[in-house]
């Protein structure tokens, strides 16, 4: 799919709401109950004095993504996701409190919460700010995040994917984005944050997004060496593949055959072998070459498989050192062995 195309698919998304298990993790009042009788919840309840103090409210933190259709706001929800956030899509603006307290309530992940708002949801409001100012009152700091593009730019989003605006009606293409950039306009000017991506593609904006909102670590590539037995299948999720069978086979030794390539006899008498010490490096090396163009191009994990016959002897061995070599090189690194105990 082309950049053009993913970021217009904002005009036809109406997803209720990303991994939506946050009320089962609440055990609040159903919506629309706060606050209890008798307290400020931006402080707690008072009879709960003797009880450890709440966090404040402050500490949970909430964003509210908004904008025009076809502005990239389905991106920007994805990219937060990458960095850690519960994001909820489409939320009727009316809820926006009682997402905020269940978040709250919650913790732990959930208090890093994204809210996106649609103006194709019935019970969306112009009100933003007012919105804004009733979570700010309870106790929240909200930062707003608009995304807008150029009406040209809009167009041709829209013309890539061949679909209507939400709000076209009977008319043009164009009317229904001048009737959704009027009914903004105070969104707009309220925002924290306006990212125009007129001239971004998926990856810049992804990029950018995760550069506000995500640590240097949420950005890094995470790579995984994973060791398996070619008898076994390969691993689907494989990046790259790499083949140990060019080396002896450690099982065909009696006093290593029961051994694991975890184990320091079988590691020293695999990585001695001619050659192995430069297939090591080789891919050491290559991996932390095309690292920094991976985290480029949006991608987050990459797997390589190191397959032996039976993902016992060889392929555990390389898998470790070639590990141990990439966090030498400050690569975020982790070895796994899917098929070591399997035999």
């Amino acid at each position: 799919m082309s950049d053009q195309a993913e970021l217009a698919r904002d005009g036809q998304r109406g997803d209720a709401a990303r991994g939506g298990t946050l009320l089962e993790q609440s055990a609040d009042p159903p919506a629309g109950t706060w606050p209890a009788q008798g307290g400020n919840p931006a402080q707690g309840d008072p009879a709960d004095g003797d009880q450890e103090a709440e966090p404040p409210r402050t500490e949970t933190d909430l964003v509210i993504v908004t904008g025009l259709s076809g502005g990239g706001r389905s991106t920007v929800a994805r990219a937060l996701e990458n960095v850690g956030y519960y994001v909820v899509d489409n939320l009727p603006q009316a809820l926006m409190l009682d997402m905020a307290e269940l978040a709250y309530r919650a913790g732990g992940a959930a208090r890093r919460t994204a809210m996106v708002l649609d103006v194709r949801s019935r019970a969306f409001s112009i009100d933003l700010a007012g919105a804004v100012a009733a979570l700010r009152g309870r106790g929240f700091s909200p930062r707003v995040l608009f995304v807008d593009a150029d009406d040209e730019v809009l167009i041709r989003r829209f013309e890539n994917v061949r679909r209507r605006h939400p709000l076209q009606g009977t008319g043009r293409l164009v009317d229904g984005i001048n009737a959704e950039r009027e009914l903004l306009t105070e969104a707009r000017d309220a925002a924290d944050i306006l990212i125009d991506t007129s001239h971004l593609n998926v990856n810049q904006l992804r990029n950018r997004v995760e550069e506000l909102f995500g640590g240097e670590d949420a950005r890094r590539l995470r790579v995984t060496v994973l060791s398996f037995g070619f008898k076994y299948g390969l691993p689907p999720d494989a990046d790259f593949v790499l083949d140990a069978r060019f080396l002896p086979n450690p099982f065909w030794e009696a006093d290593l055959r029961d051994l694991s390539g975890k184990d320091e006899a079988v590691s020293r008498y695999v990585l001695n072998q001619r050659g192995a010490t430069t297939f090591v490096e080789t891919y050491a090396r290559l991996i932390n070459a095309t690292a920094p163009g991976f985290e480029r191009e949006g991608k987050r994990y990459l797997t390589v498989a190191v397959g032996c016959t039976g993902g016992k002897h060889r392929s555990v061995a390389i898998a470790e050192e070639l590990a141990r070599r990439l966090r030498d090189l400050r690569v975020g690194v982790a070895a796994q062995h899917r098929d070591l105990g399997r035999e």
